[in-house]
């Protein structure tokens, strides 16, 4: 692998469509990823053309980096979670969802907390905020899913606002709720080392609708796996599925077909979130044309 300086990854992860640019948040939270850098294949974070706006969140929780994700703090909305998959070892946890302190304080501790009553001014201001989802029709949907994080407070550091989006419930408790239950089966059953996921939400190109006036709603989820090191002699149905494989799901049942058809025989209250499973590459031509910025999820393309 050649050598490169550890920043510029970071600095070039930055990336969406240029209505959403903005300052890049200022505070004690880490310019980059070099805290977490093992949530990322070969170390490096998602490369791409740089656009400010984007705010690198190690996600802390409990003294121990859990997950990163990069955060929009004006559209309160992360674009991408990036962790390393891990079959949970219990339950859903009962959730306690959190917000993160150092968007609202600079010099706050470096760990997610739980929501206080009231809510400070200065989170509502820099965050997603619990009363942003309620009489919303959107559920909260988690990029990094508790149930691929194997110990109790690797799950409970999921329930973060800082890895939610805006999703329906067609798609979360259906045809998206399948994809991550797949990828899980997918790692346990061929994968043979680390699995590195990203998941992501896709913006509307225009238009961009908000809830409670103030968070950003995807109109598509995205989700890629890079597990470099798997089992020889795969089946031949499944070799198409490493070392990479990634979907793109339908948050908006109304939207045009030309990155996911519509599965009109499906049942009525998932029509409409229908996810399509594709290449690595197939997925970053598409965040390419939807974002107009080059885009490389995985170092060398998950190649070893």
């Amino acid at each position: 692998m050649t050598q490169r300086n550890l920043l510029q990854p970071s600095a070039v992860a930055l990336f969406l469509l240029l209505p959403w640019f903005g300052e890049l948040v200022a505070g004690e939270i880490s310019r980059d990823f070099n805290n977490c850098l093992d949530f990322f294949y070969n170390r490096f974070p998602p490369s791409g053309t740089r656009a400010v706006g984007y705010q690198p969140i190690c996600q802390r929780y409990k003294n121990q980096y859990r997950f990163a994700s990069l955060y929009h703090r004006t559209h309160r909305t992360p674009l991408y979670s990036a962790y390393v998959l891990s079959p949970a070892d219990g339950k859903r946890p009962n959730a306690t969802w959190m917000y993160e302190p150092q968007l609202a304080f600079s010099g706050a501790h470096p760990e997610m907390e739980p929501f206080h009553i009231p809510v400070d001014q200065n989170v509502i201001e820099s965050q997603a905020v619990l009363q942003d989802y309620r009489n919303s029709s959107f559920t909260k949907g988690h990029l990094n899913p508790s149930m691929h994080q194997k110990t109790a407070e690797d799950r409970e550091a999921t329930f973060t606002l800082t890895n939610i989006v805006p999703q329906k419930a067609g798609s979360n408790s259906g045809p998206w709720s399948r994809l991550e239950n797949d990828v899980l089966k997918k790692f346990t059953t061929y994968c043979e080392g680390p699995m590195y996921v990203i998941t992501g939400a896709m913006p509307y190109k225009s238009n961009i609708p908000l809830i409670n006036n103030r968070v950003s709603v995807p109109e598509y989820m995205w989700s890629a796996y890079c597990c470099p090191s798997y089992k020889s002699g795969l089946p031949q149905s499944v070799q198409q599925f490493f070392p990479t494989y990634a979907a793109v799901g339908r948050n908006d049942p109304n939207s045009g077909e030309e990155i996911v058809p519509v599965n009109v025989r499906a049942k009525a209250a998932v029509r409409g979130y229908d996810v399509r499973r594709m290449s690595l590459e197939t997925l970053e031509g598409i965040l390419v044309d939807r974002l107009a910025m080059p885009i490389s999820l995985f170092d060398g393309g998950c190649r070893e």
